[in-house]
């Protein structure tokens, strides 16, 4: 049970967003630009780092839920999503990606934890810039919405199968979800 009054059954962050969409709207729009909007990262390759930050916060609604988007966006390569859950150094990911990974897990421990040499080491695999930014951004602002989620005790399922229809929605993109219907 949520600690504030939200609708009872709406999982995660919605709950949170329809209670004060003055606040949500600004945070489903960083969403949407931080995992849909232009970049050379792939948005299946944004939402897996997403999820990665999520699984190391211990947030299960954001990692099941952005887990379920990157499957459905990597489409015959789902798979990859769990391997780096699993362990992201044996992953099939790219090395770069994995760097960009290992650069996401410091952030989610402490921004300061990110080192000139991890920097270097991502830029030898072929990251840029934007993509650093990028990176360090997703996981930072996830480790913002795991502890929101968390810290109001917001629904989480535990069907897959919620999950899955989840992240079929979450892949075509993040728009405020509509209120629901008064009874």
């Amino acid at each position: 049970m949520a600690h504030i009054q939200v609708e009872e059954n709406i999982p995660g962050i919605r709950s949170l967003v329809l209670f004060r969409p003055e606040t949500g709207k600004p945070l489903y729009d960083l969403a949407q630009v931080l995992l849909r909007g232009p970049s050379s990262l792939s948005e299946a390759e944004r939402e897996l780092i997403a999820a990665y930050v999520s699984y190391r916060n211990e947030c299960i609604f954001c990692m099941s839920s952005h887990a379920a988007a990157a499957r459905c966006l990597y489409g015959p390569d789902k798979n990859l999503v769990d391997e780096v859950l699993h362990d992201m150094q044996q992953s099939g990911v790219s090395d770069k990606l994995k760097a960009l990974l290992h650069i996401a897990g410091k952030v989610q421990v402490l921004g300061r934890e990110v080192t000139p040499e991890d920097i270097a080491a991502a830029r030898v695999l072929g990251a840029d810039d934007r993509e650093i930014h990028d990176t360090v951004l997703i996981a930072a602002a996830f480790s913002m919405f795991n502890r929101y989620v968390d810290g109001l005790a917001s629904f989480t399922p535990t069907d897959l199968a919620v999950y899955e229809a989840m992240g079929e929605r979450m892949a075509k993109g993040y728009v405020l979800p509509a209120s629901p219907e008064p009874k």
